[in-house]
């Protein structure tokens, strides 16, 4: 049975009236089977453990590869980690649990959830699907990257493991020369990149194969919904923790692998006075969860309502972090063996110290460059080298279509959810969606696309996420309140979890991200947008300011992303608090009207106020099910109720 949304009137007032004007009465158990008659088409998880494996598949993600060791390796190491983990604690684990509970309780996608505590708040979910349409576009770019790279593992030598010697000169190519083998070949043969995003360039015809070939797999994966995409992902959200534990056990063999893991734990405690720091795990903690994507949410919508949600949010969480701790193991300890190999040489030919060599490693930590530049190297020098550059690139390629799985699922349950003609085409649906990524991401192909991928990460998703998880808490703990939705997942979870969640919820959460926010704003209006483009004529990397057109592009994607939120509530607004006009197709829940008592009252009583058992505190009506039954109560007529709630 569908919930009754929340009126949408002028102040906190009219949300009290609505609460009295939800009546609760008990039910037998053929009322609680009609509760159920509506909600049978939805699909669900076939177990749990294909549940739990999607969550932590779109969680864990390239981000804690090579996102999470390069900040452990500027930020102090054991330091960051103990800051990253404490803001988990407050901010993240909250903020997840609360996404969870909304979407199981409510059944719905981003939209459907947010329009359902107030219609004034469904723009929060058109622009958590906005955010997922732009990721995706890039994302799918990384996978194509990941799949050139593993085609081009299976020859012996690796074609990134010495330098190309040019054919008219017979002598080494200088780009290569002057800078390195896998830095060549990464720039030069895969990106055949640009020297400035101002030089577009023709379109790299293998890339767009790759690109091509990664949709189609997405495609093939999400064409049945749930039921396809959690098959896969038994394979591809477990085979990296092998490959992770196998790079682990042979990376700790290699010399160096003891010092780059005392580099990863030694705490540097002053980092904590800087504020860079705090921005940079408060962002990481809110990434690595998939916070404001709207895709926990849809995934948490196909659960049963009296799943243990609360202890999904912690043990997802908990894996999160221990995946970031273990692959942060890995790359500490490849790029230990890697400076070892390069101090050595460099004390050999007496050139340089190997201080100077151990700061050159500390600047290839960061994205793309840890796992195309600096993990090749080092891979390079593995005996049986083919095997493990296989096997590291089948491993970022199943990271990445894990996480892709969950970000296409943000876009579209809550499109399918919302609109009936969609909804009855889901396989038309999810192939017109991988064709229109596809050909727009043809913009990351040309010669300037990693530039395309830079703006796309750095800007697209970061300010409009945030400002998406802010309206998302301030809308549960202020606009719906923290009390009332705590009452309504006790129901749902049939005990109540601790009262502190209210105050992290309130005040906490929501001070950390608005802190966020402003951090985030302030650092871009103070320092002006760079990005990072490789000369080929010194073989290195220079940082560049994006030209004028550049920043036009790059403000479109944040207000295009952020503009749905206050859009809706004005649309809202000048209506004089109705719901947003129903589109074509779009489903409109009926709102209906719920009464619980105890079985033993005379049937008379039924059509009690719930203030008349406890004027302190209201019963929630946010859920519909609970551990008792429900029945329809005598809805008022047409007109008067249209008059009253404006829907």
């Amino acid at each position: 049975m569908e919930k009754p949304p929340l009126l949408d009137g002028e102040d906190g007032s009219v949300l009290a009236e609505s609460r009295s004007d939800v009546a609760l009465v008990s039910a037998d158990e053929e009322g609680s089977a009609g509760a159920h008659g509506q909600e049978d088409d939805r699909p669900a998880w076939d177990s749990k453990l294909q549940y739990v494996l999607a969550q932590v598949g779109f969680s864990v993600g390239l981000g804690n590869v090579w996102r999470f060791p390069y900040l452990c390796h500027q930020n102090g190491g054991g330091a960051f980690m103990l800051l990253y983990v404490m803001l988990l604690l407050i901010i993240g684990v909250p903020l997840f649990f609360m996404e969870l509970a909304a979407g199981q309780s409510i059944r719905q996608g981003s939209i459907g959830v947010w329009k359902h505590i107030s219609p004034r708040l469904a723009g929060i979910g058109y622009s958590s699907c906005m955010v997922c349409f732009f990721v995706a576009l890039y994302y799918n770019v990384i996978i194509a990257w990941s799949l050139f790279y593993m085609g081009n593992s299976f020859q012996y030598p690796l074609p990134w493991e010495q330098c190309p010697v040019d054919m008219i000169s017979n002598q080494t190519v200088k780009e290569c020369a002057a800078s390195s083998p896998t830095s060549y070949f990464w720039f030069r043969k895969a990106l055949d990149i640009s020297d400035s995003i101002d030089q577009s360039g023709e379109f790299n015809p293998i890339l767009t194969g790759c690109l091509l070939a990664a949709w189609a797999i997405v495609c093939l994966a999400m064409i049945k919904g749930i039921k396809s995409s959690a098959k896969v992902m038994y394979f591809s959200s477990v085979f990296p923790y092998a490959v992770l534990i196998c790079f682990l056990i042979r990376g700790l063999m290699l010399d160096g692998a003891i010092e780059g893991i005392k580099y990863m734990f030694y705490p540097k405690l002053e980092i904590w006075g800087e504020v860079q720091v705090w921005r940079q795990a408060a962002t990481q903690v809110f990434f690595a969860l998939g916070l404001g994507y709207g895709s926990v949410i849809a995934y948490s919508s196909y659960n049963p309502v009296h799943n243990n949600c609360h202890r999904d949010a912690i043990m997802v969480s908990g894996i999160n972090f221990m995946t970031s701790v273990l692959a942060s193991l890995v790359v500490f300890v490849v790029l230990g063996f890697r400076a070892k190999n390069i101090a050595l040489d460099c004390v050999a030919t007496l050139l340089c110290s190997p201080k100077l060599h151990l700061d050159r490693v500390k600047t290839g930590v960061e994205g793309t460059g840890l796992a195309f530049i600096a993990f090749t190297e080092a891979m390079a020098l593995f005996p049986a080298s083919p095997f493990w550059s296989t096997l590291f690139f089948l491993m970022l390629l199943n990271l990445g279509l894990s996480t892709m799985f969950g970000t296409m699922q943000g876009i579209l349950t809550p499109l399918m959810d919302n609109f009936r003609v969609l909804g009855r085409h889901k396989t038309m649906l999810t192939v017109c969606s991988c064709i229109l990524g596809f050909f727009i991401g043809l913009l990351f192909t040309q010669r300037s696309g990693n530039y395309f991928v830079t703006m796309f990460d750095d800007y697209s998703a970061t300010l409009p996420l945030i400002i998406v998880v802010v309206f998302e808490t301030v809308s549960v703990a202020w606009i719906y309140g923290a009390d009332r939705f705590l009452d309504d997942v006790e129901v749902m979870l049939r005990w109540r979890p601790p009262v502190v969640y209210c105050y992290l919820w309130k005040y906490v959460c929501l001070l950390g991200m608005v802190g966020l926010l402003a951090a985030s704003l302030l650092r871009m209006v103070f320092k002006r947008p760079t990005y990072t483009a490789w000369n080929h004529t010194t073989g290195s990397e220079t940082s560049l300011e994006y030209p004028g057109w550049a920043l036009v592009m790059l403000s479109t994607l944040i207000i295009v992303a952020s503009l749905p939120v206050p859009v809706g509530y004005l649309l809202s607004f000048l209506r004089g608090g109705q719901s947003l006009p129903v589109e074509e197709g779009e489903v409109q829940t009926p709102r209906v009207r719920y009464s619980k008592y105890n079985s033993s009252e005379p049937e008379s009583n039924n059509h009690h106020s719930p203030l008349d058992e406890d004027r302190n505190r209201p019963r929630s009506t946010f859920l519909h099910l609970g551990a008792e039954h429900y029945v329809l109560l005598p809805q008022q007529e047409d007109g008067e109720e249209e008059e009253d709630t404006g829907l």
